[in-house]
């Protein structure tokens, strides 16, 4: 009996037809295991995975294959998005048997959750030096039932070398201008500067160090961190790893140009980059910039927004072929000429190829191409451009879309209100920025529960409008806390600055050590084999620096010590590891630049039909300072007592005008009704 009709996670669902009877993940599984003295087979992957889709088709879909899994095993299926945990515990100890880890995610465990052996793809037959499936699936049973002793002993010895690789950063120093040096020349040496981004093939958009060299430039006027960070999203931008036509961007790219991408558009990266391409904007006035990360909210409300307002985890990477009716990767985005033609007429047809790099030979499979934006491509007459892109764009809405993840995760939902918000009052949009509230709304609503007699938690996910099981994790905390954090500098609505703290204290009570370092889990989370705690980032941001960001600009919000305290101890860990690995621990170097400046504090007061006083928020929002803070409201007179925003607190009027006052390390500028002048008080500091 296959147990996952019943579960709301969309990955799970589509395994819920399969003949392999799963198990959701759970405690009942791990007593079935132990009762039938049969290894746990675990299998850990996500909706928009293109080569889980694969395996569960070669194996999970084959009917001997599920005969043999099930005879000999108890087979629980997991969604890393659900449970980031169980995916960081098991990932640590496939990474550190075999080098490298991936999805699918293939584990066997013992009835006591212990793992004994490891891998991530398995094809259906021997190839390229890997086993069968199968090959597999025999090996370990032979093991399990011919030397359990052996099997024991591994199981037992793993578990004990994860443990001894707890962290211990938690007593270093926070980080000062020399590591931020430091780090800055690792990610020189490591830096492709003929295609831009880092390291070679495959290729993943570096969201959190694009964001930390546009810090350093702004602190220090690095011309050298900047130049890394345009020619990266240049090249990004121009490549098959960004849509062309529909706006946003695809998981990684299989090449190091940005030729080819996975196929799959994920709502972290486009959260991520549109920020990034919103704050390059903002530091160079790049018009290239500005037409992405509008493109990129775009796409994420078009395409990502569920009907209660949140944002959707995924598009898959696979569709159906219209032409084939094959389910393959790709054949939504990917074009020839022929076809190009057959929707544009022969001249036309013909610019098209040339612009967007469409040969007949193929950047793709079979001769397809992704479109890209060459730069060496011809001079085009931008109107005509612009209505071919409209005919292709509708052509393509008449092939099958890409399935969608309609779950809501909390964290990846912070992520896209704060780049949301922030392209919205950037560019004049204040359509985004209702979209941000509403998906923050919606994070109030459905994602806390504070019920009564039980400790307040943040729920990962929901669907539907209704919360999942699982707890939140502490990238949950950090990055909703950031979002709205982000959504009060936007809005002036002090309320998303209440709630952010109430997720921060949750992070202090719940998340954190004796010596300041921060666990991925609460401390009365479901118990695993290790309890999770991994400085580094991912995809997106670790939970760890996401936590200490929103934790110092809640402290520059609220001049609370606490909390500054918790951020700059977490904060040692970017001193012991930004210098040695940079490009695994951006989002710690960012929120370091912003220690390192302080962050600035910005109040504007003024009333709210006064322009003066818009034109004030506005320069205070588009200023470079690193991680500044910012609060618009009401001028506040001493004896008004304390509003919303603290920072308000005794900020009255100048000469009965609009002012903005700018305080950085206890020191306060000048208080100012010149947007001019504000903006000078926040551009970068030079040495």
């Amino acid at each position: 009996m296959n147990r996952l009709a019943g579960v709301t996670s969309p990955y799970l669902l589509q395994h819920a037809d399969n003949p392999v009877d799963w198990w959701p993940w759970g405690p009942e599984a791990f007593e079935e295991a132990k009762r039938r003295n049969v290894p746990v087979l675990l299998s850990v992957g996500y909706s928009a995975c293109h080569w889980c889709h694969v395996m569960a088709h070669e194996s999970f879909e084959d009917e001997l294959t599920a005969a043999a899994m099930n005879e000999h095993f108890v087979n629980i299926k997991v969604d890393r998005e659900e449970r980031p945990d169980v995916d960081a515990v098991y990932m640590e100890a496939v990474q550190a048997a075999t080098g490298q880890g991936g999805w699918p995610m293939t584990v066997f465990l013992t009835a006591d959750a212990e793992p004994f052996y490891f891998g991530t793809y398995f094809p259906p037959e021997p190839r390229h030096g890997m086993p069968s499936f199968m090959q597999v699936l025999e090996g370990v049973r032979a093991a399990w039932v011919g030397r359990p002793e052996e099997v024991a002993e591994v199981a037992q010895k793993i578990v004990r070398d994860l443990a001894g690789r707890q962290l211990d950063y938690g007593k270093a120093g926070s980080p000062g201008a020399e590591e931020l040096a430091q780090a800055l020349l690792g990610l020189t040496r490591e830096y492709d500067a003929v295609r831009g981004g880092f390291g070679g093939a495959p290729k993943f958009p570096p969201s959190m160090v694009l964001e930390f060299l546009l810090r350093h430039y702004a602190r220090t006027g690095s011309e050298g961190a900047l130049q890394m960070a345009a020619d990266t999203c240049e090249a990004m931008a121009r490549g098959g790893i960004y849509d062309q036509l529909g706006g946003g961007f695809a998981r990684y790219s299989v090449d190091r140009e940005w030729v080819v991408p996975h196929f799959e558009k994920m709502l972290y990266d486009n959260a991520l980059l549109c920020r990034v391409y919103a704050h390059l904007w903002r530091a160079t006035g790049s018009e290239l910039a500005r037409r992405v990360a509008l493109e990129t909210a775009d796409f994420m409300v078009r395409e990502l927004r569920t009907a209660q307002g949140g944002f959707a985890s995924a598009l898959d990477a696979d569709s159906e072929d219209p032409l084939t009716g094959e389910h393959v990767e790709g054949a939504y985005y990917a074009w020839t000429p022929a076809r190009l033609r057959e929707v544009l007429g022969e001249d036309d047809g013909a610019r098209a190829a040339a612009y967007f790099g469409v040969t007949e030979e193929g950047t793709f499979e079979h001769g397809a191409s992704v479109l890209q934006l060459p730069q060496d491509g011809p001079a085009v007459d931008a109107e005509r451009i612009a209505g071919i892109r409209e005919r292709l764009l509708a052509a393509r809405a008449e092939r099958p879309a890409p399935g969608r993840d309609d779950k809501v995760v909390a964290a990846w939902n912070g992520l896209a209100i704060a780049a949301l918000a922030e392209c919205g009052a950037y560019f004049e949009r204040p359509d985004l920025v209702e979209r941000a509230t509403e998906a923050a709304d919606l994070l109030v609503r459905v994602h806390f529960d504070a019920a009564a007699g039980r400790a307040p938690r943040l729920s990962r996910t929901s669907k539907d409008g209704h919360a999942g099981a699982n707890a939140g994790v502490l990238e949950d905390y950090g990055d909703v806390a950031e979002g709205f954090l982000a959504l009060a500098a936007v809005t002036g609505e002090g309320v998303w600055l209440e709630f952010a703290g109430f997720l921060l204290d949750l992070v202090l009570d719940r998340f954190t050590a004796e010596d300041g370092s921060l666990y991925d889990t609460a401390h009365d989370a479901e118990k695993l084999i290790r309890r999770p705690q991994d400085p580094t980032d991912t995809a997106a941001p670790s939970g760890w620096t996401a936590a200490a960001g929103a934790l110092l600009s809640y402290a520059a919000h609220t001049g609370s010590q606490a909390h500054r305290t918790a951020a700059e101890r977490a904060l040692g860990v970017v001193q012991a590891l930004g210098p040695r690995v940079p490009r695994f621990i951006g989002h710690g170097l960012s929120v370091a630049e912003a220690l390192l400046d302080g962050p600035r504090e910005v109040a504007v007061v003024g009333h709210p039909e006064d322009p003066a006083r818009a034109a004030l928020h506005r320069a205070a929002l588009l200023g470079t300072a690193p991680g500044a803070v910012v609060a618009v409201g009401l001028p506040q007179p001493a004896e008004g007592g304390e509003g919303e925003f603290p920072l308000l607190v005794e900020r009255t009027l100048v000469r009965d005008l609009p002012a903005a006052y700018v305080c950085r390390h206890f020191v306060c500028a000048r208080p100012t009704t010149d947007p001019v002048e504000l903006a000078e008080q926040l551009g970068a500091v030079r040495p």
